[in-house]
């Protein structure tokens, strides 16, 4: 079984054999699937790290899962991006799975088998107003935002039963009835491909009441929430190291530096302000993950007191909200750093920026910047849901 340490120096070697095919396949979007890309993730070992020990997994935690994840994201967000929904469904599937169905999703698992999501839809009032039913144990309906759905061996699907009640179904991506499209056409995160997925007349057999999960306190949200903020973590790494790269190799100095005496870009006092103030804020932002990941480690993720519940989610939504602005303003401010030529497509440098702005607005920072101050403030607890 995997350590910690082993986790995170596989996720670096998986990191290294990411990163190459990160532009081009920012590039081909949704037109080429990344098959290799997502075959070596399932092939790693890592899609099995958060299963307890108990269900014959390493049973490491968020402090594991969180710098995983960053460091696969520094490579190809949209790639790390792809587990996700995955990690979230080990963690129902730990508290609230029967034990036949973590038996047997588990083995998957743990034999490399990655698990997607069908948890949003369009259409309706918001994204989680479902008009996905199961009726006499079968599915019918149609999601959206289906990250990692397209190529998993299962798909975990929300939708109400018969006394409109929320339930999570599991179903086979081979199952009858099951169509993933590639109709997924962002300006960043594209190699995600979370398109629409179809369910017609499906029979399902593996079904967890997914309400229940969220009518106690629980670190579940929070937990899918750091793994997001990892990736924005991720992001604005790699939107430093590449101005960092840049600069060192390519750039050239301003006509305006040149005549004040600096002979380099990097000699440029203004660049070094403006670098010395972005890697500040990059590694602020890595630190508030590693507290927030810190933070879950200490409450665990079995039954949480109110108090703890609260103090879980606000931590990472602090560290959320603060990421997600930091990996936007390091997507723009390389080019500032950076200069003209830096915007040339050769480089994608702007794949930063857009990844950074499509996977921040997943949900607004401005209500968790509200719900720490009313915390903070009035004493108001959090929601008790999976956004914050």
């Amino acid at each position: 079984m995997l350590t910690h340490d082993q986790a995170v120096t596989t996720a670096h070697r998986l990191a290294a054999e990411l990163e190459p095919g990160a532009i081009q396949r920012d590039r081909d979007g949704a037109t080429v699937i990344p098959h290799d890309a997502l075959s070596a993730v399932d092939s790693s070992g890592l899609l099995g790290i958060t299963i307890p020990a108990a269900d014959g997994g390493p049973g490491l935690g968020p402090r594991t899962l969180a710098e995983v994840t960053r460091i696969l994201a520094a490579a190809d967000p949209a790639i790390a991006q792809v587990p996700q929904g995955h990690f979230l469904m080990i963690d129902i599937l730990a508290v609230h799975g029967s034990p036949p169905v973590r038996k047997a999703l588990f083995a998957d698992v743990l034999a490399g088998k990655r698990i997607g999501n069908g948890l949003a839809e369009r259409g309706g009032k918001h994204a989680q107003d479902l008009r996905t039913r199961i009726t006499d144990g079968v599915l019918n309906g149609v999601k959206y935002y289906t990250t990692g759905a397209l190529t998993s061996a299962w798909i975990a699907v929300s939708a109400l039963n018969e006394t409109g009640r929320l339930v999570l179904a599991f179903v086979p991506r081979s199952a009858p009835g099951v169509t993933v499209g590639t109709d997924w056409d962002v300006i960043g995160q594209r190699a995600t491909i979370s398109g629409t997925a179809t369910f017609r007349d499906v029979p399902v057999s593996s079904v967890i009441d997914y309400a229940s999960a969220y009518e106690v306190p629980q670190q579940l949200g929070a937990r899918a929430q750091l793994v997001h903020t990892a990736i924005e973590a991720g992001i604005a790494g790699a939107a430093l190291r590449d101005a960092r790269a840049y600069l060192r190799s390519t750039a050239r100095p301003s006509s305006e530096a040149i005549r004040a005496g600096h002979d380099s870009a990097t000699a440029d006092p203004h660049v070094r302000h403006r670098y010395g103030r972005l890697a500040s804020r990059v590694r602020a932002a890595e630190a508030l993950l590693a507290s927030a990941a810190a933070t879950l480690e200490e409450i665990g993720l079995g039954p949480a007191s109110p108090a703890e519940a609260a103090r879980g989610s606000l931590t990472v939504a602090a560290a959320k909200a603060f990421a997600s602005e930091i990996a936007v303003e390091a997507g723009s401010e390389l080019f500032t750093l950076c200069g003209t030529s830096s915007a040339a497509a050769t480089w994608d440098l702007d794949r930063h920026w857009r990844n950074a702005r499509t996977h921040s607005i997943h949900d607004p920072i401005d209500y968790k910047y509200a719900h720490i101050a009313a915390y903070d403030l009035s004493d108001v607890p959090p929601p008790n849901h999976g956004q914050i």
